[in-house]
């Protein structure tokens, strides 16, 4: 009942071998590697994101960036016009939270 290693020599399991050994540390490898990928950005955050998070104006401007973005689809203005209505949209969002910002452009039009 007492098993004991095989004599010198002889070939044992074919998991003892160095090469079982390998595959194994490459499976972990590959796992690791694997979660790393699927959690890169949990791990090392977007800048960008973690500011705007942080900002409290940020819903706002989202909000009032994709009305604009819809009525220039539909065709209600222009590109040039929705440019000059995100910038101010964006100092209206900033004012309204109580950030300080420069006032809005006036349009030459």
């Amino acid at each position: 009942m007492d098993q004991h290693p095989p004599p010198h020599g002889q070939p044992g399991s074919a998991l003892d071998r160095p090469a079982a050994r390998l595959v194994a540390f490459g499976i972990v490898a590959l796992v690791i590697a694997t979660l790393g990928y699927i959690h890169w950005d949990d791990i090392f955050p977007d800048e960008a994101a973690t500011a705007a998070a942080d900002d409290p104006a940020a819903p706002c401007i989202a909000q009032r960036t994709a009305d604009i973005e819809t009525l220039r689809a539909e065709g209600t203005f222009s590109a040039a016009q929705a440019s000059l209505f995100k910038t101010r949209a964006e100092a209206l969002c900033r004012a309204q939270a109580g950030q300080a910002g420069a006032p809005p452009p006036i349009s030459q039009q």
